[in-house]
């Protein structure tokens, strides 16, 4: 039962990333493609809760991606406070940024209740970006000023149940979401909590981006190392924030060029 449920999600999965790889695709194309029987292809389409989250149909029956799988990836703006070319994000000031991402929250549904200093959170997150493509230019030069970079990503649309990633950077081969905590200490729950949007991710971003989540502590320096997650064999980057740029370095190796 279980790998039948395993090879059901993989189906579920290539027939999402084709179709939000694409520019419109019809079933008997999707069909085609994959070298699947239509009424399998129908029955996902029409089915799968992934077609709900993540795809619709037109007028004329083509399926199309809400997020596109190629860059710049279309659609992210609409599900997160802020997204923009990290060039356009460095020539804003913070009292711009801040408008635009409360804007933009509010347009997703974040509630921005600040009892619990979500705000300041918003401004150290940003500090620390700015921090990292400082260091980056410095040892990459002006290439990552074309990647892209969103700040509170809504993950999941259900009614009840919102989860938003505090912020991803999209380069031209890796999606890096980056989980920030005010912290100085490592907490094996906010590791797993880093973890667990990389699923959810990898769908939204599809086979050709390579999904790295990281563990930022905020309050911390000169840390970067790599821990378990939870009971799993699998281990997650997690770092200061005068650090950062070694998690970038670690998989893109330009300090090796």
């Amino acid at each position: 039962m279980a790998l039948r449920t395993e090879n059901r999600l993989l189906r579920d999965q290539a027939v999402c990333a084709l179709i939000c790889s694409s520019s419109g695709i019809t079933a008997r194309e999707i069909a085609k493609e994959l070298n699947m029987d239509r009424r399998s292809v129908n029955r996902i389409l029409y089915g799968s809760p992934l077609m709900q989250e993540l795809c619709y149909q037109d007028a004329r029956n083509r399926w199309h991606g809400l997020i596109r799988q190629t860059r710049p990836h279309a659609g992210l703006r609409e599900i997160s406070g802020y997204y923009a070319l990290v060039r356009d994000f460095l020539v804003l000031s913070e009292d711009e940024w801040m408008e635009a991402l409360s804007e933009g929250c509010r347009n997703i549904g974040r509630n921005l209740n600040d009892t619990r200093g979500l705000l300041h959170s918003f401004r150290d997150c940003r500090t620390q970006m700015l921090q990292l493509f400082e260091d980056l230019r410095m040892m990459k030069g002006r290439s990552v000023l074309d990647w892209e970079i969103a700040f509170e990503l809504k993950l999941k649309r259900g009614r009840y149940v919102r989860i938003y990633a505090d912020v991803l950077v999209m380069t031209e081969s890796h999606v890096f979401s980056l989980e920030f905590k005010m912290k100085d200490a490592i907490e094996p729950e906010e590791v797993e909590q880093a973890a667990k949007y990389c699923p959810y991710l990898e769908i939204l971003f599809g086979p050709s981006c390579d999904v790295i989540p990281v563990l930022v502590l905020t309050k911390s320096s000169d840390l970067y190392e790599f821990t378990q997650i939870g009971a799993t064999d699998m281990l997650l980057p997690v770092c200061s924030g005068d650090m950062l740029f070694n998690v970038f370095d670690e998989y893109l190796g330009f300090l090796d060029e």
